[in-house]
């Protein structure tokens, strides 16, 4: 982009990704200097966005995780007031912050995804163990809405499930028990549809939780592989059906699993990608030779295309 924006890049909130939201904002306000915009970070826990005077504004940056800035309300409050903004629309954004309204998308769409149960707070300790006997053990318990990896534990068998059960239910009402897939994780970033490189994540922990992800010594990630190039275009391919089913926009990130077959396995779809120094879409961009201005360049520019405009 050749002209110098005015842009309020939004970060912050009151979710529970509250503090990795701060990162990624500075982060990204930094990427938008660099790139020669004129930056004003708002942090929406301080702020009503219906007193936010956006005439000042060319467009918006949405550096959010979790709660409203994620799961589609301020999408969708922006659109009303006619203002451009990075990212998914409000569908997309809702369907892909419920991993279980996402899964039965996928379903749908014939994008290969584990099978789940949902846990619901009415549920008494039999109809939960009951779920998880349909789900088989090992099994993963995750918050339905969460993100981050917050919540996140394994129960290998009944003896586990109660406390894993409890973990998630931290980070929101509803848990999802998802059949565990022993294999490798890979990451694949989009760019609308285009497929960066996977990048494989080899995580010191079983599971690739919140202290995995944004400590800079648990985890570490490589776009070399010993995968066959087939493997790694039906890894792309998987994920941007995945992103297809979803009706995601501009920059999304998509989890995958290998099983030991090789065969992929959706996990979930990111529709606002960590922006922080240790984020994964950043290090695909890069390794594509797209530095961090250039990334923030790109998706502000892919939301000045009218996209996310209010209709009259």
């Amino acid at each position: 982009m050749s002209r110098s924006l005015r842009v309020v890049v939004l970060a912050g909130g009151d979710s529970p990704e509250r503090e990795v939201s701060i990162a990624s904002g500075a982060q990204v306000a930094e990427a938008l200097l660099a790139a020669s915009h004129r930056v004003r970070i708002v942090d929406t826990a301080n702020a009503d966005l219906t007193e936010l005077d956006f005439s000042r504004f060319d467009g918006c940056f949405l550096a959010l995780h979790g709660g409203a800035g994620e799961d589609g309300r301020i999408q969708r409050q922006l659109e009303d007031l006619g203002i451009p903004y990075t990212g998914s629309g409000p569908e997309a954004s809702r369907t892909a912050m419920s991993k279980a309204l996402s899964k039965e998308i996928f379903r749908q769409c014939g994008v290969p995804t584990p099978e789940y149960a949902l846990v619901e707070p009415i549920d008494s300790a039999q109809a939960i163990v009951d779920k998880a006997a349909d789900v088989g053990f090992p099994l993963v318990a995750k918050p339905d809405r969460g993100g981050s990896s917050l919540g996140v534990a394994i129960a290998r068998s009944g003896d586990d499930l109660a406390d894993c059960v409890a973990e998630g239910r931290r980070f929101g009402r509803l848990v999802m028990l998802e059949r565990y897939i022993g294999g490798r994780e890979l990451t694949v970033s989009l760019l609308g549809r285009r497929a960066l490189p996977p990048l494989e994540v080899l995580s010191s922990s079983e599971v690739f939780d919140y202290r995995s992800k944004y400590s800079g010594s648990a985890t570490q990630y490589s776009f070399q592989t010993d995968l066959s190039s087939i493997t790694i275009e039906e890894v792309r391919a998987t994920a941007v059906a995945a992103a297809e089913a979803i009706g995601t926009k501009g920059l999304a990130r998509v989890d995958i699993l290998l099983d030991r077959h090789l065969r992929p396995w959706v996990l979930e779809v990111n529709t606002l990608p960590g922006m922080t120094a240790t984020s994964m879409a950043p290090k695909a961009a890069a390794h594509e030779g797209m530095n961090m201005a250039r990334l923030c360049d790109w998706m502000l520019d892919d939301a000045l295309q009218g996209i996310h405009l209010k209709r009259p």
